[in-house]
């Protein structure tokens, strides 16, 4: 990820209170900092236990995941970053795009700290992401959507 990634969103992004501009706009910058990314993207929690594709970059996602399946699941379901190597690996794991090696998944916070919807970037090569990625992205997204 680029150095001013973090500014660049701030600035984009200061003043604006609806979560879908939010995401559309968090979602371009990031896809667009680093070329380990293929597919970046936000689910949003439509209903208890459900996720449902928002704003993204790249070919299509899955439309609906439930907290209990894959990757973006476990994330919404246990409130904890899913950082995963090798998605082969990762039981339940769901193939939106076959040629996706690893996979960094992001729980989103509102104000009150209930989880709104899971950050997930996608990347064609295996064990792509590191955990001062996930402390850069967890830090960019706790900022735009007001976790104190």
């Amino acid at each position: 990820m680029d150095d001013g990634l973090e500014a660049r969103i701030a600035s984009l992004t200061e003043g604006e209170t609806d979560p879908i501009a939010l995401m559309a706009t968090v979602v371009c910058e990031v896809h667009h900092s680093d070329t380990r990314f293929d597919w970046t993207g936000f689910y949003r929690v439509v209903a208890p236990e459900l996720l449902k594709i928002g704003p993204y970059q790249g070919g299509h996602g899955c439309l609906v995941i439930p907290f209990d399946k894959g990757v973006c699941g476990a994330a919404a379901r246990t409130g904890d970053v899913q950082l995963v190597p090798d998605v082969n690996a990762f039981p339940g794991h769901i193939a939106c795009a076959s040629s996706t090696q690893s996979e960094l998944v992001l729980p989103v916070r509102n104000s009150a700290g209930d989880i709104i919807a899971v950050f997930d970037i996608d990347s064609d090569q295996p064990d792509a992401f590191t955990n001062h990625d996930a402390t850069r992205l967890s830090a960019i997204l706790d900022n735009v959507f007001g976790v104190v």
